[in-house]
């Protein structure tokens, strides 16, 4: 006859079959047995102790991780070094970035994977060859654990804020964007297209896009004389993402006037705004492996960084033209991993082309950039 009877672990506590034992005698599962580690002499306690701090309990949990049935979260260290500092420190400087990286991960539908990495990419760039100070880079992303670094639309404009605020004479400001981007249908008459482009935060579904009006309003009108500001904008539908009055033509190798219609003034404030998007209004811009293999990125942000270090201070001619020319080699390859959602709307033939805007003419191989 079995003698067996339903026993609980005095380890894990689940219940097992196990032979008679003595009335108040501990008894472990076969699973926890091979996995006794003995307890410190620093960690041993009496049996009132024990109850008292629970030290089955923290040991039962310690086994578990050791097998592997407790994942605890990685935490992902900060971008931005010290959050306080936006608020409390009393230095400025002449070099200050917002970068903004989205995965729309509660959004299974709209998710992207080389975000991230683009952002960290970007603020390598800016910290290693252009000297920006960490301090003065804020980067909203969804990994941030501080609820002011989430891309909300909030967060997002609030940020866009700062970035502009009491900035003077010599200045250089950066805003970067990658995430997805839209179009929607232009009311105000301010668009030769009929659309306005988009950015869409992490939150757009609930608080709204922030479209290309709000941003010449938040970081375009404020630029005062001296100050230069360059928007890199890698998503979707991004060339006149800030809507300024003059386009460069690459193949026509020409400026052409994209005023408004309706005569809206969309200049700055003596400042200099130079805007670089990831393709034409009526394009999409992809994430791709192609350069790093099983890690996305979005190809403008990773040519563009690439070429920024091995070729400091490009003219902004050449640098397009050695973006066009990486690109296309890119597309012949046919390595760019495109969504079934881009597929369905391209028929699988996919192509960018980036996109230079800017508040003045300059002569694009002769003017250097400098971020």
């Amino acid at each position: 006859m079995d003698m067996r009877r339903s026993t609980p672990c005095s380890r894990c506590r689940q219940r097992f079959m196990a032979k008679s034992v003595t009335k108040g005698a501990d008894v472990e599962c076969p699973s926890c047995k091979p996995n006794y580690l003995p307890i410190p002499a620093d960690e041993q306690y009496s049996s009132s102790q024990q109850q008292q701090y629970g030290l089955r309990s923290r040991m039962r949990c310690f086994y578990s991780q050791i097998r592997g049935k407790v994942h605890q979260s990685t935490v992902t260290p900060s971008l931005n070094p010290d959050p306080s500092a936006f608020n409390s420190m009393k230095i400025r400087s002449s070099k200050r970035a917002v970068l903004c990286g989205i995965t729309y991960n509660n959004l299974k539908q709209y998710r992207l994977k080389g975000t991230i990495n683009d952002v960290r990419n970007m603020r390598d760039l800016l910290i290693n060859n252009f000297g920006y100070p960490g301090h003065f880079i804020r980067v909203l992303t969804e990994e941030e654990s501080d609820p002011r670094f989430i891309p909300t639309r909030k967060n997002i404009e609030d940020s866009l804020r700062w970035l502009v605020s009491d900035s003077r004479q010599g200045d250089s400001l950066v805003f970067f964007y990658s995430g997805h981007g839209l179009r929607q249908p232009d009311f105000n008459n301010d668009e030769d297209d009929g659309f306005d482009e988009t950015i869409c935060p992490v939150d757009f579904q609930e608080a709204g896009m922030i479209v290309d009006n709000d941003l010449n309003t938040l970081i375009v009108r404020p630029l005062t004389p001296g100050v230069t500001l360059h928007a890199i904008v890698d998503a979707c539908h991004s060339g006149t993402i800030l809507d300024l009055p003059k386009v460069y033509m690459s193949k026509e190798k020409k400026w052409v006037n994209s005023s408004p219609p309706s005569g809206a003034e969309k200049r700055t404030n003596g400042g200099l705004a130079i805007s670089i998007g990831a393709c034409l209004d009526h394009q999409a811009a992809a994430d791709t492996s192609a350069f790093t293999a099983g890690k996305m990125n979005g190809a403008l942000t990773y040519i563009l960084a690439e070429i920024l270090k091995k070729l400091p201070g490009p003219t902004y001619g050449d640098l397009f033209d050695l973006i066009k020319e990486t690109l296309d080699n890119v597309n012949q390859s046919s390595c760019l991993a495109n969504t079934r959602f881009l597929r369905r709307l391209f028929n699988s033939n996919f192509s960018q082309t980036p996109l230079l805007s800017s508040s003045a003419e300059f002569d694009v191989y002769k003017k250097h950039l400098f971020l």
